[in-house]
């Protein structure tokens, strides 16, 4: 037998002791993600009180064969959708990070009858507002100067630097051009900082609208992240919330207190919120509904059934998730573009301050307000933030006035951006080969009167219902507040956007003789093994129960007592097909951890027990905790690769 996972001890080859799957075992579970005045070089800094720019206001079994799950969900067990008893009066605490905007929630079963309610009052401003800008306002030596609306509206001045729109960062990049960063500082530290600060705030605000010293140090936390990001990225978002003290010990033996940080998928949150308007949108058990979460950076498609009885409501996932970088975001960059292409030949327009005013006008008046083609033959004008060389007619500079006809700006700016929307619909319409009963757009993007009239033109005639629901840009908050209310799993089932793949040993089959000869050695206890094997711990399309737990049985060969550790090593392949060797496709190397055996009894009796040619270890490993038979015995830290 062989082993998975690289020995610590082994000098001479790169995956030398690997840990062997005893069996295939049977997958169940995808692996686990007051105000204060401050001066720079003894001068106060400024914000401008208007508002910003305007946000959105608006576990069953799978089959030995790990093939792709059928489209039908397994018989579920049907939860209660209100808070358990056992947890009455513990508060559920959402935190909707987004590339623009951010905003929180927050419920508890003693609050208002466990109404969701929202923070709307924000440090910068006397309005109210659903989402505060995601925005940091740093000084020349890198603390924080201002966040929020404060640092979106702050007054530019030497020494100073925004950073804004890092959230793309932890998944699909953008170019460097596209975002700003404090020098020194990382997407990594920028998403610690506002979380701190937001949530400081938070808890502030919480207290004071409930009027009572709420513990919120022992309060449920969810945070949100896209659908496109993968593991790594949701463990960066789990270890910048913990760095960010979003969660902390409540009391003294408080050893779970990690566990009450939750992260969960935007599209995840969103079907909670709109699950709970089916009465709205006429939708009943058994029928199928698309969430297109349209956002400032992402958009996130997912399909989900409603299962049981609308008094127990419960969904599931009918096929993978998808989601890409072009939300609404993306329209100001080609906005950006498209002036910068208009006034080649007039700089005095296009320094940062300028672009600025442009984008911002862009955003604050016809960003959501654009109808497409009826607005053709529309100018749209903006005021020229500098003075200097006011007049060319040849690009629609007149009088100070940047004017802009909208058959220009619905080629240039939202046609390619809508455009993509539309495919991503178009695909994550083709995976589900079931009726798609009702199509609901969320997010600050799908306040868009361009995007729901390109939506309802090409998709009205196949499904019945297209609609906004109530709060469609806070969906996705409030459905994470009432997610954590719940504490019950109202999405039981999910599917699995891609494979997690662990490289193995095995003893040399058949097939291996036949197909990787060059593969098979013998090892120490004079057995064949077959190296670079595939073990699949999730495939592909399963799916997977929430709430179970991921257990393959292993087994490590150890040369002696002191040949304890290993290295495990965990893969991911967006392939749809079953790889036998490594050399078969593509797989890409998500993570490593360490793991000690030597805390195990069976390894201690055989290491005591003198045995020329070796001996093996068996044990399975549940996301980064050694079990054996039902008792966890140590704990290990993954180690996401860059």
């Amino acid at each position: 037998m062989g082993c998975c996972g690289e020995s610590i001890s082994a000098p001479d080859t790169q995956y030398a002791n690997r840990v062997q799957p005893v069996n295939n075992g049977i997958i169940s579970q995808q692996p686990a993600f007051t105000r204060t005045t401050r001066s720079i070089n003894g001068t106060p800094w400024s914000h401008t009180p208007s508002p910003p720019p305007q946000g959105p206001t608006y576990s069953t079994p799978l089959s030995p064969n790990l093939g792709r799950a059928p489209l039908t969900p397994p018989p579920a067990t049907y939860i209660p959708s209100g808070p358990s008893n056992s947890a009455a009066g513990r508060m559920s605490i959402s935190i909707d990070f987004g590339t623009t905007f951010s905003g929180v929630a927050y419920a508890s079963s003693r609050i208002a009858s466990g109404k969701i309610q929202q923070i709307l009052h924000w440090p910068g401003s006397f309005e109210t507002f659903r989402k505060v800008p995601t925005c940091l306002l740093y000084d020349e030596h890198g603390q924080v100067l201002a966040w929020g609306l404060e640092a979106k509206n702050a007054s530019s001045m030497p020494g100073t630097t925004r950073c804004e729109w890092w959230g793309l960062y932890n998944g699909p990049k953008l170019s460097d051009s596209d975002t700003s960063f404090k020098p020194g500082k990382t997407a990594m530290d920028l998403i610690i900082d506002f979380l701190s600060c937001l949530w400081e705030y938070a808890k502030e605000q919480i207290t004071r609208d409930i009027g009572a010293v709420a513990d919120l140090n022992s309060a449920d936390v969810l945070v949100t992240c896209p659908a496109a990001w993968d593991a790594k990225g949701c463990d960066m978002m789990r270890e910048a919330a913990i760095s960010a003290s979003l969660v902390q010990s409540a009391h003294a033996g408080d050893g779970n207190w990690r566990d009450r940080l939750r992260i969960i998928t935007e599209p995840e949150a969103a079907a909670v919120h709109c699950a709970r308007l089916t009465d709205l949108h006429k939708l009943k058990p058994n029928q199928n509904f698309m969430i297109c979460d349209a956002g400032g950076g992402t958009v996130d498609l997912a399909v989900y059934k409603i299962i049981g009885q609308m008094s127990n409501l419960e969904i599931a996932e009918m096929c993978a998730r998808s989601g890409a970088n072009c939300g609404s975001l993306f329209l100001d960059l080609r906005f950006r573009e498209l002036v910068k292409t208009l006034l080649a030949d007039h700089p005095a327009h296009l320094d940062a301050a300028s672009l600025a005013y442009f984008m911002h006008s862009f955003s604050q008046t016809d960003k959501l307000a654009f109808r497409g083609e009826s607005d053709d033959d529309t100018y749209f004008n903006f005021t020229c933030f500098n003075v200097q060389d006011p007049h060319d007619s040849s690009v629609g500079l007149i009088n100070g006035e940047l004017a802009i006809p909208g058959n220009l700006i619905r080629r240039e700016v939202f046609d390619p951006v809508v455009n993509q929307v539309l495919e991503m619909i178009e695909e994550q319409s083709k995976k589900v080969e079931q009726h798609i009963d009702a199509l609901l757009l969320v997010g600050g993007f799908a306040g868009s009167e361009y995007l729901i009239r390109r939506v309802e033109a090409q998709f009205s005639g196949r499904i019945k219902v297209i609609a906004r629901p109530s709060d469609a840009d806070t969906a996705t908050v409030r459905g994470a507040a009432l997610y954590g209310l719940s504490r019950k799993s109202i999405v039981s089932t999910v599917i699995a956007p891609r494979s997690y793949i662990m490289k193995v040993k095995l003893p040399a089959e058949p097939e291996d003789w036949a197909k990787r000869p060059a593969y098979i050695k013998e090892n120490n206890a004079n057995v064949p093994i077959c190296d670079n094997r595939l073990q699949y711990l999730v495939m592909k399309g399963a799916i997977l129960r929430k709430g179970q737990i991921l257990r393959t049985k292993f087994c490590k060969f150890s040369q002696n007592g002191q040949d304890c550790i290993f290295v495990a090593v965990l893969y991911t392949s967006d392939s749809d097909k079953m790889m036998r060797y490594t050399d078969e496709g593509e797989t890409i190397e998500l993570c490593r951890w360490t793991v000690n055996l030597n805390s195990l009894p069976t390894f201690q009796q055989n290491a005591s027990i003198p045995q020329p040619n070796g001996f093996f270890t068996g044990f399975a490993e549940v996301r980064g905790v050694l079990f054996y038979e039902g008792q966890e015995w140590s704990r290990v830290v993954f180690d996401f690769l860059n």
